[in-house]
């Protein structure tokens, strides 16, 4: 038995979110299906990130136990002669038998893209939210800046979340508009973990103050106040994209807190 790592990317428009759903497919359940046909065995993957319906992923991580004797390493090949289009195996490896993606120190980074123009651009439509608004994308890094740190964000969560505690770590979030396509702005937030809707709510408190809707020194006030009333509106899923994962060594020597 050998437990082995995928790295997943996958297009969400046409998915239920990662995590197996009763009322549509997931990407978790076409990971299981096909696995389970090439390797001749019941496979559950267990996923790094809960994605939601309609977010997409370039480096997303699960992982699974398996007898086969074909290398981790060809286990991506073999997948994705299988796999729809939207979903592409973009990495396969052999791990610690006890290493668990999301019991691991880690960093995530996410990135949330918005069209900033005064016409939409259906090439375009799928990965990004459109504003027609001109965004200030200083005032927006500005108050970018108050979110770095470990802070309360019970603010920037939606109701239903199962965690624990609502203190969280953002290790840096940058606002700006794409070098090469300047109507393209993006947010980019990396921490060590993330409360549900965060980033998308994240992304609506900062739309609002780049539309001049917020002053920029409000983002302080609304994370201290820890009332996700106070905060902007939850952006739509289709901009959101888990950039990837960035786990502690998974050498043998180190995997004290991958258990």
């Amino acid at each position: 038995m050998k437990r082995v790592m995928l790295t997943v990317a996958y297009d969400g428009t046409n998915y239920c979110g990662w995590q197996l759903q009763p009322n549509g497919i997931t990407i978790e359940e076409v990971l299981n299906r096909e696995l389970s046909s090439l390797l001749g065995e019941e496979i559950r993957v267990i996923g790094a990130s809960r994605t939601d319906s309609g977010v997409h992923a370039l480096g997303n991580a699960a992982v699974f136990d398996t007898d086969t004797r074909i290398p981790a390493e060809k286990l991506s090949f073999a997948m994705n002669t299988r796999l729809p289009e939207d979903i592409r195996i973009v990495g396969s490896r052999e791990v610690p038998a006890d290493f668990h993606p999301r019991h691991c120190d880690s960093v995530k980074t996410y990135e949330y893209r918005i069209w900033n123009h005064t016409f939409a651009d259906p090439t375009v439509r799928l990965y990004s939210k459109f504003c027609y608004y001109n965004l200030d994308v200083d005032r927006m890094q500005r108050a970018a800046q108050d979110l770095v740190g470990t802070h309360d964000f019970a603010s920037f969560c939606s109701a239903g979340s199962q965690a624990t505690t609502t203190v969280r770590t953002i290790t840096g979030l940058t606002v700006e508009r794409d070098i090469e396509e300047p109507r393209m702005v993006r947010i980019r937030v990396r921490g060590t973990g993330f409360l549900y809707n965060m980033v998308r709510i994240i992304a609506g408190t900062l739309m609002e103050i780049g539309m001049g809707q917020r002053e920029p020194e409000e983002m302080r006030q609304i994370l201290e106040a820890c009332d996700r009333a106070k905060a902007g509106p939850t952006a739509e899923p289709r901009g959101l994209t888990l950039i990837g994962i960035a786990f502690r060594p998974l050498d043998r020597t180190d995997r004290r807190s991958c258990r």
